[in-house]
């Protein structure tokens, strides 16, 4: 089977991102796939975007955020329990397991922030294009084109021998 690079398309989209790892996981053993934690990506402003990630159970300590060049890594660990507590879990539903989510992020796109509130950890995004890649309006100019002359000051061309 044919194997094709998305990472171009990667650079310039957030969101996006899950379909494009769902492409590349396409011929990959069902085990491979991820999906804990679950989140979720919104567009809160012209450009600033808020991901939005599921982790009931999960406190300050056990998270850590980490943005390296268009990468955003998320990762979480639950400590172990410690000797002294004494229970029998005699259903567990809540998944607490470890968990590492990695998010490509445009060129241009910064963290801004993170809080947890109520089990959701949310990661403040904002993309600041600098003012030499923005664009620019150029104005158009009326009246009679302008033409170029060469200077009086140079030589004349020698006459071609026919």
């Amino acid at each position: 089977m044919r194997q094709f690079d998305l990472s171009p398309l990667y650079r310039s989209t957030i969101g996006f991102d899950r379909l494009f790892s769902l492409l590349d996981q396409a011929g990959a053993p069902e085990s491979a796939a991820t999906s804990y934690p679950p989140y979720n990506i919104e567009r809160t402003g012209e450009n600033a975007y808020r991901l939005t990630l599921a982790v009931a159970g999960f406190g300050e300590g056990d998270l850590s955020i980490e943005s390296r060049q268009n990468a955003l890594t998320i990762k979480g660990a639950k400590e172990a329990r410690k000797e002294g507590e004494s229970s029998e879990v005699l259903y567990q539903g809540i998944a607490a397991r470890a968990f590492e989510r990695r998010f490509q992020l445009a060129d241009h796109v910064q963290v801004t922030g993170a809080r947890l509130e109520n089990g959701l950890l949310h990661v403040d995004l904002v993309r600041e294009i600098p003012e030499t890649q923005r664009p620019r309006t150029i104005p158009i100019g009326h009246g009679a084109p302008a033409t170029v002359e060469a200077p009086k000051d140079a030589p004349k061309e020698a006459p071609k021998a026919a």
